[in-house]
Parts: C-alpha cells; structure tokens; sequence
C-alpha cells in the first residue's frame, strides 16, 4: 500500500481495536516514506519518525467510537497546519491521554508531510518545558510543547515559571475536557478542570480555551504574537478533547483557513526621547551601560557594543544573557560597584533587577546611596509593558530611576546610535583616552583572574579554574555555545574565555529553579545542531538529579551535547547558607551539612549516562585525567551523540 498524505483512510487506516496485523500495515508506509525522505534529505525530523511512530502498543485504546467507525481528519490534523504556519519546527511532550489526538496528528501527519514537524520525546512535563526554554533563547522563535491536563499542568509549572522570569516564548497546549458527557472515565474526570490555564496564568503572558478550530487557529496565531513581543513570554491553549479527537465539521471542505502571521515591529522610544538621552549620554564625562536581557538577537549584541564604543563607556553585563563580549576592553563588569557611583550618566538596558542593586543593610531603605548624587539614571525596558503583581520577579522599586522609558531596548538602540553619532564632536581625544584607560584595567582584571585560577591547579576535588580552563581548551577552535549559567561556577568561564557571539552563552533560568539545567540545555543544543555547533553545558549533580530522565531523551532524539557535572556532591550555595545562619546563632558548622549534602551514597552520575546509552566518563577526581576526558567526550559529540563527563569537583 502506498502512502498518500492527502488521504486519511491510509494515513489512519485502522479500527478501534484493530489486530497487530492491521496497525502493522497502516505503520509500515511511514517507515518507508521516511527512509525515502531520508535518503534525499538531511532532515532529522523525518529521519527519527519511525523511531516515535512504533512505540504505541496496537491494542491501546484510544477512542470510544463505535466499532467499524474510521476517521478520514480529525480536528487536531487542523491544528498541525497552524502550528506548521507559526514556523514551529519540535513539538515536545510525555505523553497524556487528554492531547493524544494532537499526538497522534504530529507523528502521523506532521512528521510525515512538509514541512516536517519533530516529536522530542520527553520523561517529564518539565523537562517539555525547559527545553523549549532552552531552544527559544538560541533560536529566537518558540518551540511547541504539550502536557496533561491538570497534573501535566502542575508539573511544568516550575519550567513555565522559569521562562516567565527570563522572557522567554513558548508555545504551550494542554488538554482540556469541556463537556462533562464527553468524559468515560473516573480518570477523566479527575484530570479534568474547568479551568486549566488558570493554575499558571500568574506567570504566563496570555492563555486561552478556544471553543471550536476557527477559534483554535485565531487564538494560536494570537498567542504566538503575544510571545513574539517584547517582554517575551510562554502562552498557553487549552485544547477540547473532542476537538482534537472528531472529524472536522463538514469534512475537509469544512477546514478553516490558516490565520496569516503578521512580522512583529517591538515598541521603540519615541523621537523625542531618544534625542534627550543621547545628549546626555554624548555629554556625560563618566557614561557607564548596564547591559541585561536586551540583545534578542545578534544583531542586538553588536548594536550594544556600537554604543559603547562611540561613547567609550564601560559596560556592565548582568549575565543573563551574552550581553556584551566578555573580553572587550569595555567590558567592567568586575569594576561595576565603583563606577556606577562614579557615573554622572547610568543607562541601564532592559534591567531585571535594576542595575544589580541590593538595599538589605541600608538603614534608611532605599537604593539612592548606590549612584553619586549627580548622577541621571535611565531605564529602557519592555518589562515595564507587562507588568503583574503576584510574583515578584520585578524586584525592589527603583526609587533612584529618573528616566524609564517603557520601550524594547533592542528596537530603541538603532535609533540612539544614529542619534549619538550626530552629537558627537568632531575631536575624539576625549573618548580615545577614555577607552584606553578602561583597556589598561581590563587587562588588569584578567590577569589577576589568570592569576587567581593558579592556586590549587593541581587540587582535588577539582578547581572552577581548572574545569573552565580546560573545558576552554577543547573548545576554543570550535564554534562553540555554553548552554549553562557560570554563576554556579564563580563566573570563571566569563572570567577567562573569550565570548563574543550571541549564541555562545544563553544565561541562567530566570527564576533560579533548580532542574532547568539539563533540558533546557538539550532544547538549546536541538537548535544548535542545524549549525554544526559543539552545545556545551555544565550541570549540578542536584540539578541534574531533578530530572535525569533528560539524559535519555538526549540519546533517544540523537542530540549531540556535552554534559559536565559539577559534582560537588552537594547543594553546596545551600551548605553555605546553612553554615551562615549556624554561626550568626553561635552554633557552629559542624551539622551544616546534614539534609544539604549528596553522600552516602555518592551518586556515578557516568553510569547513571550509559545506562540510558549516553557516552560518559567518571568520576574524574584527578584533575590530570580532566583534559583527556573532555577531548575523548567532544570526538563523540562531533559523531552527533550526547556525552556526559562526571568531574568530582570543588564546591564553586
């Protein structure tokens, strides 16, 4: 039998119930479709359908048609053409009853057709979520994720809540059951709620419950807007059962039409606005930049270093993103406390916490004292377009602002640079010098980093120098992306590598929940890997430990990655915490460790890897084996496989 994708009764010519021999040959022209595509495509999409498409057992049962009922489309066929038309490429999920028929759509229709959509099979409601998180930040559009209703829903709240803090787009669905006749089970129905979005409408940016595929396909193309403008967010659609499920009213004459996509323009600062800060950026004798979520794009890191080079103004980074070049001689960020009170000028671009103040010890509370008492201070920041009020993600009130402009900070920089190349003197002495001196002490910076990361070279456990060295070693000739927050790390990697393109550094979590790291990583090595790029990842042993089932979904999808543990066998900023408040009350640190450590067993996170088949070396606990090790684990990255070395670590 030939495989026709225009005709249903072949795609999906199979009865309720149907016999082994049956479901075999309705599955066998899709094995057979995708080696043709494969052998004429590097399309990894349809390569790894079969792999997804085999694993339903052929007497599950799916629906409560009648006997000898056969669908020609369902509704969710619909809803894949409209989430093919957002340019959506992976559609992430465990499994659930609730949006099987969306499921099956995916992988017997959307993996079948062009443009092929990609299932990723995932071991946790979260771990969808995080890598969509993890994708969006390198590809710079949303990546598609389903879950259960209700208890789908409530294990990927964490995930949503991470990319609600960090401005990130996702396309999420869950199921949903609308009319209480429709549900045949006592399962069913307590997983069922009558208003699913609503548990994590507090940190998602717009979700909706359209009522029939009209609606469905108007509320996807809005909720894609609304997470395509700045700030960023995940949206949410909770799709009908039967929705999915039913054929379309009226069969395929009744298909609706695919919404049309607007391109998205973000919000810029008015004219006006942007003449009076460049004038008082132009006439600023200590212009400093605080850098945060405000390069989208490449093109936004290269604006954010225009700017600062016309000005020569120093530039602080906050990390949660490759905001500025890590070793541009403008770059201060190690110098940022003295500055800012130096500056007579503060632009701060796209802040979260505004200018990394923290006010804990001021007696009279307020956040003035952090600037000189001269000095102008200027937000740019799209978050001031969304605000809400229950988490509070904003951070303290900034009573020391004098200018915010509520505007993206990315779409407002091509119009400042012009501006302030108007305004420029025709001398640049001025600047010239200003540069050079903050050359001299940045090259004084990273050599008392150099220095520092010689002490306890040859330690063990293993230093941060060390890894971060010798990671950078294996890596520097590649075209290389660090896929996880240095913080953890004491910033040794930011400290001593050489950084300067947009994809080489994605920042942390947003929300500092711990488990993100290690599928949000593999999200973002799932976009690299159309780029040929060596996706790296420094994970905690606790971190990943929050979902280790993403180690076998890193080798079921064939996602080359490289994990590093750091395996410090502990919580270790919790060990730290714990050993502050033991000694404020005078009791000594010696149990400060208990319910923070993982010990006792000590955790083979190399054979927790190849025992769901991801390459792996460890516990590395002699920093001369380090260097080997990682050579050894990028041969197989470049194969096209995961790897995963276990470093046996000091605590950051």
């Amino acid at each position: 039998m030939e495989y026709e994708p225009k005709q249903g009764v072949q795609r999906r010519g199979f009865l309720k119930g149907a016999a082994v021999g049956g479901l075999t040959a309705a599955v066998a022209p899709l094995t057979t479709v995708a080696q043709q595509n494969d052998a004429g495509s590097n399309t990894t999409a349809v390569r790894e359908g079969p792999r997804n498409v085999g694993a339903t057992p052929p007497n599950v049962e799916t629906t409560d048609r009648p006997e000898g009922v056969v669908l020609a489309s369902g509704g969710s066929d619909y809803m894949v053409d409209v989430i093919r038309a957002l340019g959506i490429e992976y559609f992430a999920a465990t499994p659930g009853n609730t949006f099987m028929g969306l499921h099956e759509s995916v992988v017997n229709y959307g993996m079948t057709t062009a443009p092929n959509l990609r299932f990723i099979t995932t071991m946790h409601e979260e771990a969808s979520v995080a890598m969509a998180h993890g994708y969006a930040k390198i590809e710079g559009k949303p990546m598609a994720c389903a879950f259960h209703a209700t208890v789908g829903t409530q294990h990927a709240a964490m995930a949503i809540y991470n990319a609600y803090c960090d401005r990130v787009p996702i396309f999420m669905m869950t199921g949903a059951g609308i009319e209480a006749d429709k549900r045949k089970s006592t399962v069913e129905w307590s997983h069922t709620v009558v208003d699913g979005p609503g548990m994590v409408r507090d940190f998602t940016k717009w979700d909706d419950t359209p009522g029939n595929l009209t609606g469905f396909g108007e509320s996807a193309a809005r909720a894609w807007r609304f997470a395509m403008t700045p700030p960023y967010g995940p949206v949410l659609l909770a799709v009908d059962v039967p929705m999915q499920e039913d054929e379309i009213p009226g069969g395929e004459a009744g298909r609706p039409p695919v919404p049309k996509l607007p391109s998205i323009h973000p919000p810029s600062a008015d004219a006006n606005t942007v003449r009076e800060i460049a004038r008082l950026l132009v006439n600023a004798e200590h212009p400093v930049i605080s850098v945060d979520r405000c390069a989208r794009t490449p093109a936004g890191l290269q604006m954010t270093v225009e700017l600062a080079e016309l000005l020569a103004a120093p530039v602080s980074d906050s990390g949660n993103r490759m905001g500025f070049p890590w070793r541009h001689p403008l770059n201060q960020g190690r110098r940022f406390g003295e500055l800012r009170r130096q500056a007579d000028v503060l632009l701060a671009l796209e802040p979260g916490n505004p200018f990394g103040l923290v006010t804990s010890g001021n007696p009279d509370g307020t956040l003035r004292r952090a600037l000189g008492d001269k000095a102008t201070s200027i937000t740019i920041s799209s978050a001031d377009l969304y605000p809400k009020g229950n988490y509070q993600n904003l951070q303290r009130y900034a009573d020391m602002v004098d200018m915010a402009i509520q505007a993206d900070a990315q779409a407002t920089l091509p119009f400042l640079i012009e501006e302030v190349k108007r305004l420029l003197p025709a001398s640049r002495s001025k600047y010239e010098a200003r540069a050079r001196a903050f050359a001299d002490n940045h090259k004084q910076d990273f050599e008392a980093s150099l220095d520092a990361a010689r002490y306890g070279w040859d330690a063990t456990p293993i230093s941060m120098p060390r890894l971060a060295m010798e990671m950078y070693e294996v890596m520097k000739t590649e075209d290389w992306s660090l896929l996880s927050h240095h913080y953890w790390q004491s910033s040794w990697s930011q400290r001593l590598w050489d950084a300067d393109k947009h994809h080489q550094f994605i920042g942390g979590s947003g929300a500092d929940g711990v488990g993100y790291t290690s599928p949000a990583s593999l999200g973002a090595a799932l976009a690299n890997q159309k780029y040929g790029r060596l996706s790296v990842a420094v994970v905690g042993d606790g971190d990943l430990m929050f979902g280790p089932g993403t180690l076998w979904t890193a080798a079921h999808e064939q996602i080359p990655i490289l994990y590093i543990v750091h395996n410090n066998r502990a919580y270790h900023q919790e060990i730290m915490q714990m050993q502050a408040i033991s000694n404020r009350r005078q009791r000594g640190v010696d149990r400060a460790a208990i319910g923070c450590v993982i010990t006792d067993p000590d955790i083979n996170y190399a054979m927790l890897a190849r025992s769901m088949g991801v390459y792996s070396e460890g516990p590395i606990e002699n920093p001369r084996d380090l260097g080997p090790a990682l050579r050894r684990a990028v041969a197989q990255v470049r194969k096209g496989e995961p790897a995963l070395i276990d470093v046996v670590s000091q605590g950051r």
